[in-house]
This record gives C-alpha cells, structure tokens and sequence, in this order.
C-alpha cells in the first residue's frame, strides 16, 4: 500500500460521514497511477464540495505526498 493512497484514505475518512464506506483502489495505467476514491452517495457531495474545491484540495494534498514518493498520481471520484 502506497502513502499516497493511504493519505488519500485518512483524509477521505474524516470528511465523510460514514467512514466504512470509503474504499480507495490504485490502478496502473499509461498515465501513471490512478487512485479511484468510492464513498457513500450521501457523501459524494461532501467529498467534491462547493464549485469543487474540496475534491482540488484532496487531490492537492494527494499530488504533494506523491511527488514526495517521486511518483505521479491523478484521483478520480466516485459515488
């Protein structure tokens, strides 16, 4: 398991509110490691926030813990 996937989850889990819904998947593809973010429907709307600044927030934080690893990494979010 990566750090940024596992940031990804940390932060993920203290927005929502149903933690035990947040499910993060890493995939490979040609574009460098894709981290899918599930979360409850209830929750998607928490996760994205107002115009969209929450979800640039946690891809944010996210792309800061990868270029630490020395990797790249893009988040897409689901319901």
């Amino acid at each position: 398991m990566s750090a940024t996937r596992d940031v990804l989850e940390f932060v993920a889990k203290n927005i929502v509110d149903d933690p035990e819904s947040v499910e993060v998947e890493e995939v490979e593809d040609d574009r460098g490691s894709v981290l899918h973010l599930r979360v409850a429907d209830d929750d998607v709307g928490k996760v994205i926030g107002k115009g969209g600044r929450t979800a640039r927030a946690i891809r944010s934080v996210v792309r800061a813990a990868a270029i630490r690893e020395g990797t790249h990494v893009m988040v897409e979010i689901e319901g």
